[in-house]
């Protein structure tokens, strides 16, 4: 076994549901995919068999947890009984196929991004692949704010504009505290006799950050994500850290108010929301003040390597924009910072 877990632990222990404990360290800092890792998804309750499943059921998932790279032909999934379990099987299989066909686990999150034929995978599939890659990046932080910050790359936020504050939220604690006011069944009937208090999440900052240690795993945490504030300049590191692991490149990544610039050749929109309005920007079209305030966050990235840039980019900054939607809700695409900036070929 690799030391993966003492490394994590180099700074402080956080994201343990990554289930980054379960991978092992290659040579070169990536993640390799292990047995266990596999047999957490074995396991999942949409997987796992039940009592009443067939006995073609239990046999397959008995030989995937003593193998779990063991192969399964189709006829071992025809002859489980239950419509939904031989689904279920075929999604985390190709899964587990495309994991076990790379040396990586970053490189398998890229392969999905880079042309070819990639398998369709359900989208929290390759959020749970960013969970753990970010946990390897990010192993040795002892910032809570910048953990917080990095949420954004694999959990949906729910924005609140109030007071001139761009206030973070994950959706799903926002819907479940909206749904059961955050108590279960209980909660649910305090909701439905309209009697429930409102719920108030903790707004961390530079004071009381720490609380997030205990609490990571709960995603229960808000950011204010306006310029000048911490969480914004958390992220950009975090935006950093991603674009040297996975490419092996150094920059500098600045927050900023608007785009003022003349020689404007470059922009990566972090989000569909933040393509959609930069592209329109770029190309002089005329947006309504909606679309203007859905943008919640626009960057400078400086490449510091020139011999990695394109020739005709060498010098010129690459502008970033994250963006909401006009719902309140933000979804990032971590991939467009790696698929869409102005590289050399490596090839």
């Amino acid at each position: 076994m690799s030391n993966s877990t003492e490394a994590h632990v180099v700074g402080r222990d956080f994201w343990r549901s990554a289930g980054y404990q379960l991978l092992e360290h290659s040579d070169g800092g990536k993640l390799s995919v292990t047995a266990e890792f596999l047999r957490a998804y074995f396991t999942r309750p949409e997987v796992h068999p039940v009592e009443e499943s067939c006995a073609e059921e239990h046999a397959l998932f008995d030989r995937l947890m003593a193998n779990p790279f063991g192969s399964v032909s189709e006829q071992d999934i025809i002859a489980i009984a239950d419509e939904d379990a031989r689904d279920n099987y075929r999604i985390v299989l190709r899964f587990r196929d495309h994991l076990a066909a790379h040396d990586s686990l970053e490189a398998a999150y890229l392969a999905l991004f880079s042309g070819g034929n990639p398998p369709a995978l359900p989208p929290v599939f390759v959020d749970q692949m960013v969970h753990a890659i970010l946990c390897n990046i990010l192993k040795g932080v002892r910032d809570p704010m910048r953990l917080r910050a990095a949420e954004l790359f694999f959990r949906e936020q729910n924005v609140s504009l109030n007071d001139s504050r761009v206030m973070l939220a994950d959706e799903e604690i926002v819907e479940m505290y909206a749904t059961t006011g955050g108590m279960g069944g209980l909660g649910q009937l305090l909701v439905e006799s309209n009697t429930t208090k409102q719920v108030t999440l903790d707004v961390i900052d530079d004071e009381n950050s720490q609380i997030y240690w205990g609490r990571s795993d709960r995603f229960d945490t808000v950011i204010d994500f306006r310029f000048t504030q911490p969480a914004l300049d958390a992220f950009a590191r975090v935006l950093e850290a991603w674009v040297q692991h996975f490419l092996g490149i150094e920059s500098r990544i600045q927050p900023m108010q608007s785009i003022k610039d003349e020689r404007w050749s470059w922009h990566v929109g972090l989000d569909a929301e933040a393509t959609r309005i930069l592209n329109a920007l770029y190309n002089g079209d005329d947006l309504g003040m909606t679309d203007m305030e859905q943008i919640i966050g626009l960057f400078r990235m400086d490449i510091r390597d020139r011999k990695a840039v394109r020739e005709n980019m060498r010098g010129k900054p690459v502008y970033l924009g994250l963006a909401m939607t006009r719902g309140g809700r933000l979804r990032m695409k971590p991939q467009n910072l790696l698929v869409n900036l102005p590289l050399v070929s490596l090839t």
